[in-house]
């Protein structure tokens, strides 16, 4: 009786697939060798669950050349989902995740070696996010690095010499007088984080995780949640008090006063750390009051400028205030001052006259 290759027609002859349901409800696939034992009876010889080598044990079985293997994209997508994202810094991970989205959407169905330079080209032009894409062609370039690495491809890497859509840094500038406004309209645990955010220098993210047992010998620790470098951040200049070790000190005793029960350093005036999302609404509502307090002030420039303002202008705003950039750059955490510089300086340097 001859068997039906309905379910099969990707393997070749005489190739067989058997998929289990398992009792954890995991699928487990199987390939067997549908040959004949030495008295001429059907027989199911098992060459492993990985299709590779099983191609490679039938072949043997069959007596011809081994098949050329043909990688999917989206096979090697998931392995680097599965193996290489687990290992990057969370934020990281949630971008990373979200270009492996799209790329998905474009590219899983097409073999590994038939991606050319010109095709993702064509892919950068088409997308109408072009920092996006930017940062899918990178991910893109890193696992095709990955699949050599892993013995998958012996071609060059198609995305290492494609054209990055070109890039302008954010630019805005929160002056004193943006700064104020929003400020002023803020509740007491957005106030907190402004000034340990301006003080600091630090993401969004890395302020709201600072903890009390942080403070140690004099110094504020800091572990970048993005880079993982690590900082200390004095609180005494000269053997005083500074303003952030003042912030810290009011922090602290603020905590014991709300009976905190988390280790934050940002909480409400219950006592509840701030999350990310908390932050987001309360600077959300403090910049919308403050809008409207310049519109009824008839200055609808100032009103702009302050709908232009997001928390994660106030590391710049920072850096820009900073006169020296090489402490600057150190308090940032950034290991070369170009980035500090052309990034996140973003007020002109203040210079002499000619006369």
């Amino acid at each position: 009786m001859r068997i039906k290759k309905a379910a099969n027609r990707d393997l070749p002859p005489r190739m067989l697939r058997r998929v289990r349901t398992l009792k954890s409800g995991a699928q487990w696939v199987g390939y067997y060798y549908d040959g004949r034992d030495e008295n001429g009876r059907r027989i199911e010889i098992p060459l492993g669950t990985d299709l590779d080598v099983a191609k490679m044990e039938w072949a043997k079985l069959d007596r011809k050349a081994v098949p050329k293997i043909v990688r999917l994209l989206g096979d090697v997508f998931n392995r680097y989902e599965r193996d290489v994202i687990p290992g990057k810094m969370p934020r990281t991970q949630k971008d990373n995740l979200l270009s492996l989205k799209q790329l998905r959407a474009a590219f899983s169905d097409a073999p590994i070696d038939a991606i050319t330079p010109q095709i993702i080209a064509q892919y950068r032009d088409k997308r109408s996010g072009k920092v996006r894409a930017n940062r899918e062609i990178s991910l893109l370039s890193h696992i095709y690095n990955m699949a050599r690495e892993w013995g998958i491809t012996e071609r060059e890497n198609p995305a290492a010499g494609v054209r990055k859509n070109k890039e302008r840094p954010r630019d805005f500038y929160a002056s004193p007088e943006i700064w104020n406004a929003v400020y002023s309209c803020a509740v007491s645990e957005l106030r907190d984080a402004m000034d340990l955010a301006y003080l600091t220098g630090q993401r969004p993210a890395d302020v709201l995780s600072m903890r009390a047992t942080d403070c140690v010998d004099g110094h504020l620790q800091v572990a970048q949640g993005k880079t993982s470098k690590k900082l200390r951040i004095q609180l005494e200049t000269n053997g005083q008090t500074n303003e952030l070790g003042r912030l810290v000190e009011r922090l602290l005793k603020q905590r014991k006063e709300r009976g905190a029960r988390n280790p934050y350093l940002i909480i409400t005036g219950e006592g509840r750390n701030v999350s990310a999302s908390m932050l987001r609404l309360r600077f959300d509502d403090a910049r919308k009051f403050a809008t409207h307090n310049a519109r009824d002030g008839k200055d609808e420039l100032l009103a702009e400028e302050i709908r232009k303002f997001q928390f994660r202008d106030i590391r710049p705003k920072a850096a820009s205030e900073i006169g020296d950039l090489t402490h600057a750059s150190r308090l940032l955490g950034h290991t070369d001052k170009r980035i500090t510089e052309t990034v996140y300086r973003r007020i002109g340097e203040s210079v002499k006259p000619t006369r």
